[in-house]
C-alpha cells in the first residue's frame, strides 16, 4: 500500500469525507493519505464524484466492512493537488488487537472494536474545507507569533487541536478565547511541504499591537497554492496513539466555542504530541522588525477573487485597513 495513482477525476460535487486524523500503526497510516488535505470521494466501482449524487457514507461504511482483510480502493482527493487518486488499503482490526485488550469496555461491558481503517472524518462541503486557512503575511518582533515560530507568506494556519475551523471568524474566535492560555494549531509549511504543531499564547503584554503580532490573510487570493503531484511529500504530523473506534470515528465532538450545525469539530486529543518547529533556511530579512520570510511560496495570485475578503490583523485577525 503505497502512493496511490493518479486519476483524472474531478473534486466531489458537493460533499467528501474530510480526513482529520490518521491513528499511528492503522491501515491507512500505512499509506499515503494526508489528514486535513485529503476527503473520501467514493472507492473503486462506485464515482461517487463524477455524478450528481455525493458520497453514500452508510454504503463506504457497508463496503468497508465487507473488505475486512482484503485489498480496497479509495478514491481520495487532495486539495493541494486538486486530483483523485486511487489509494489501495487492506481494511482491518489485527493492527489494534494488542490495544484491545487493555481498551476500556463501553455501557454494556464489551470492549470496543477497533477501526478498520484508523481514520477519523467528518462529512463537509468539499470546497468551503479547502478554502478556510488562515495565511501569515507578516510578523513582528517578540510576539507571540513569531516565537511560535510563524514564517511570513509560507505558513497556513489550517485547524487547531480543539476542532476544525468552517468560517473566518472560527480562528479570531479561538484566539480570544485563549488570552494568556497556549492555543494549539496546526500549520502547514509549503516551503517544507508539512504539517507541524505550533503552540500561541496570545496576550496583551508582549510590549507590541495585538495578542499575537501577526497579520492573516484569509479568502481567494490567500489559498494554499496547488502543488504538482509527484512533488515530494514532506514529513505527516505526528498523531495521537490512541485508535478510534468502528469504521472509521465520525469527528462529532464539540471544541470548546458555541457550537452550531455549521460548525462540525473533531475530537479533542487526549495527549498531545510534541513536535520540534522546522526553521526554514531559504529566508530573507524584511525591513519591519527582523520577521523572516519565505521565499519558496509563489507570491499572492493578482486575480481578481469573486468574493474580495482579505482580511489580516496584529489583534486576531479583524479587517485590514482599507485603502
Amino acid at each position: 500500500m503505497g502512493a496511490g495513482q493518479s486519476t483524472n477525476a474531478q473534486a466531489p460535487t458537493t460533499y467528501a469525507l474530510h480526513i482529520l486524523r490518521v491513528t499511528p500503526g492503522s491501515p491507512a497510516s500505512q499509506t499515503s493519505i494526508e489528514p486535513f488535505f485529503d476527503f473520501i470521494v467514493g472507492f473503486n466501482g462506485k464515482d461517487s464524484f463524477s455524478g450528481d449524487t455525493d458520497l453514500d457514507t452508510a454504503e463506504l461504511e457497508r463496503i468497508v466492512e465487507e473488505h475486512e482483510d482484503k485489498a480496497l480502493d479509495l478514491l481520495v482527493w487532495s486539495g493541494k493537488t486538486r486530483e483523485t487518486r486511487v489509494i489501495p488499503i487492506i481494511p482491518s482490526r489485527g493492527w489494534a488487537l494488542a490495544q484491545q485488550a487493555v481498551a476500556t469496555p463501553d455501557e454494556s461491558g464489551i470492549p470496543a472494536q477497533p477501526s478498520l481503517l484508523g481514520l477519523s472524518m467528518r462529512m463537509c462541503e468539499f470546497e468551503a474545507a479547502v478554502d478556510n486557512v488562515w495565511h501569515v503575511l507578516e510578523v513582528l518582533e517578540g510576539s507571540p507569533a513569531e516565537s511560535a515560530g510563524l514564517v511570513p507568506y509560507g505558513d497556513w494556519i489550517i485547524g487547531w487541536s480543539g476542532g476544525v475551523l468552517t468560517a473566518e471568524n472560527d480562528f479570531y474566535d479561538v484566539v480570544e478565547a485563549h488570552v494568556d492560555k497556549p492555543l494549539r494549531v496546526y500549520v502547514y509549511s509549503y516551503d517544507f511541504d508539512n504539517l507541524r504543531e505550533v503552540v500561541l499564547v496570545p496576550n496583551r503584554h508582549w510590549g507590541g499591537e495585538g495578542l499575537l503580532g501577526c497579520v492573516f490573510g484569509f479568502g481567494f487570493i490567500h489559498r494554499i497554492p496547488s502543488q504538482s503531484a509527484d512533488r515530494k511529500q514532506g514529513n505527516a504530523l505526528p498523531e495521537q496513539g490512541e485508535e478510534d473506534t468502528g469504521v472509521f470515528a465520525p469527528a462529532d465532538a464539540s471544541y470548546g466555542i458555541p457550537a452550531t450545525e455549521s460548525r462540525p469539530s473533531f475530537d479533542r486529543p487526549r495527549q498531545q504530541p510534541v513536535i520540534a518547529h522546522p526553521r526554514p533556511t531559504r529566508l530573507t530579512e524584511t525591513s519591519h522588525g527582523g520577521s523572516r520570510r519565505s521565499t519558496l511560496t509563489p507570491g499572492l495570485s493578482t486575480r481578481t477573487p469573486p468574493v474580495g475578503r482579505s482580511s489580516g490583523s496584529f489583534l486576531n485577525g479583524d479587517s485590514s485597513p482599507s485603502s
